[in-house]
């Protein structure tokens, strides 16, 4: 399964590299600089063919890709020879205007940003399965006592229905989440239904200092009837049933699912269990199966699943849109927060954790079904394509963003800027890069480590 989720991992990772780059090509050829080298993949050329001037490449990684145009490296070159100025031939890089350069540097970050839109309507034209609980809540602070978070200070109730956060309908558990996540340290306005009545409230999210996300402190309220169960696993041993509703566990009321958290954190060898089947209340002992993280009884509860609607093309393609977007808005959002002091090392993720976490999506997807799993992977990839994105279009050396600030520089100067100025700029760009890159990977471990 580890190898699964690897080589589902790095697939996707190449599959948004290469749009990437493939964005960068197209742009270069449309604007009149020569492209010497598209590659799929990285290494040496396992498979190579020259069509016009251009010599398409297969690596021997086929992960991601790269783009090589003409002259793309005659700063340096300039700058080696101690030349004042880059010399200007015709179809190279620096031979062009500068507005032809900054747009083969927008080129790349704008193909992810477009990748996700396709895909997100793709997604959304076919439909898909969704799998989440209702909007009724608990508090966390009944599952932790000694606790007190922003939904016990907004007056929330256990059994709360939250219908509306901020003038947005809510209808699962999902929205809920959603509309939070965003909005860390921020009053939000929210519609409870309690006993039939609404109510009013004002709540303000906390910062999660490990994600960058906010939370109030609420969980889902599940109702303790199995769903399914494991094959083989405890549960089964015990002789429960799906569909069976539990009354008690050790002597304790079971009114919702998560009430059973408190009971598995202290780790008891042996779980006496009152449930009801039908009209008949019986009785069962049930041995847990415990990690260093997790209790596994061997059952999942009932929740909320249902397709969404096919969607027309344009329908699709405004949805798609919608989504992106938003996804853009909230990317551009959390760069802010990694200035709020949350743990860089686990809210920042490099190659290796973006590779696994990509891939234990897909995999963990693909256990459901094919199209679970298809769906999953794209949206992830639709999220990282996003990150990609935005992360390129920061005006730091060496980024895309680093580059069209070079030329809007030299537009603005009116004349070429001198050689040894660019070197610099990306000699301090790759530093930067590659301290990032170190830092995000002391991350990955880090992670990995702790499971």
């Amino acid at each position: 399964m580890l190898l699964l989720k690897i080589f589902l991992g790095l697939i996707g990772l190449g599959i948004v590299v290469l749009v990437h780059e493939l964005g960068h090509f197209l742009a270069a050829m449309l604007v009149g600089i020569d492209v010497e080298a598209f590659s799929i993949g990285w290494g040496k050329p396992i498979l190579k063919k020259k069509i016009g001037a251009v010599e398409y490449r297969i690596g021997m990684f086929p992960l991601g890709g790269y783009c090589k145009m003409r002259g793309e490296n005659e700063f340096q070159e300039a700058f080696d020879n101690n030349r004042n100025r880059i010399e200007s031939t015709p179809g190279t890089f620096f031979g062009v205007k500068p507005w032809r350069r900054i747009v083969v540097a927008f080129a790349g970050p704008f193909f992810n940003l477009l990748f996700a839109g396709i895909v997100l309507s793709v997604i959304w034209g076919m439909g898909f399965e969704v799998n989440t609980m209702e909007n009724r809540i608990v508090l966390a602070s009944a599952v932790n006592p000694s606790e007190r978070y922003p939904a016990d200070n907004a007056g929330l109730k256990s059994g709360d229905r939250i219908v509306d956060i901020n003038g947005t309908p809510i209808a699962t558990y999902s929205d809920i989440q959603e509309s939070i996540a965003v909005h860390p340290e921020q009053d939000l306005r929210l519609t409870v239904e309690r006993n039939g009545a609404m109510q009013e409230l004002t709540i303000t999210p906390s910062l999660d200092k490990e994600t960058g996300a906010g939370k109030i402190g609420v969980y889902y309220w599940a109702e303790p009837i199995i769903s399914e169960m494991t094959k083989g696993g405890a549960a089964e041993s015990a002789g429960l049933q799906a569909g069976d509703r539990l009354l008690k566990v050790n002597g304790k009321n079971i009114e919702y699912s998560v009430a059973l958290i408190p009971i598995l954190q202290e780790k008891p060898k042996t779980l006496s269990i009152e449930f009801e089947r039908g009209s008949e209340t019986l009785w069962t002992n049930l041995t847990p199966f415990y990690t260093d993280t997790s209790a596994d009884m061997g059952i999942s509860f009932q929740s909320l699943q249902y397709h969404t609607p096919r969607l027309s093309l344009f329908a699709a393609l405004a949805k798609g849109g919608q989504e992106m977007w938003k996804t853009l808005a909230v990317s551009i959002k959390s760069l802010a927060l990694l200035f709020k002091g949350i743990d860089l090392t686990k809210a920042v993720s490099g190659p290796v954790r973006i590779t696994y976490m990509l891939g234990d999506v897909a995999a963990a997807g693909f256990t459901e079904s094919f199209g679970v799993g298809i769906r999953n992977m794209a949206d992830f990839l639709c999220l990282i394509s996003i990150a990609l994105c935005v992360m390129n279009l920061l005006p730091l050396p060496i980024l895309d963003g680093g580059l069209i600030l070079l030329f809007v520089a030299e537009i603005i100067k009116g004349g070429p800027i001198h050689p040894k100025v660019i070197s610099v700029f990306q000699t301090v760009g790759v530093v930067l890069i590659c301290g990032l890159m170190l830092f995000a990977v002391f991350g990955d471990v880090l992670y990995l480590i702790r499971g």
